[in-house]
């Protein structure tokens, strides 16, 4: 299964995963600029991504803690998740996301 990444420099990345992958954990080891300080505990904002707006109903929704950290986030959006809380599944084979900007 894999996952179709823009990281910040608008370059284009097929990454595998699988079943029961946590994205935030794919995409830090795949090097996509996820800096995930809080190493997925929901309690910062930099492991956020742009989901593309076509996969976001295959997604959990957004939980109450999820939709603070975001509003911490760099340049939120419509379709901005934090990938830490992502459980990936076959359903999720071919998403398109784009990493957030980076932080200063």
């Amino acid at each position: 299964m894999k996952l179709i990444v823009t990281d910040v420099d608008k370059t284009v990345h097929e990454i595998a995963f699988n079943p029961d992958d946590i994205l935030m954990h794919v995409l830090r080891a795949a090097e996509m600029g996820i800096l995930a300080e809080c190493d997925g505990c929901c309690v910062c904002a930099t492991c956020h991504i742009y989901v593309d707006a076509e996969w976001l109903g295959k997604l959990e929704p957004i939980d109450d803690d999820e939709e603070d950290m975001l509003d911490e986030a760099c340049t939120p959006q419509e379709n901005s998740r934090l990938s830490c809380q992502i459980q990936l599944t076959p359903q999720h084979d071919g998403m398109k996301l784009t990493i957030g900007p980076e932080w200063d």
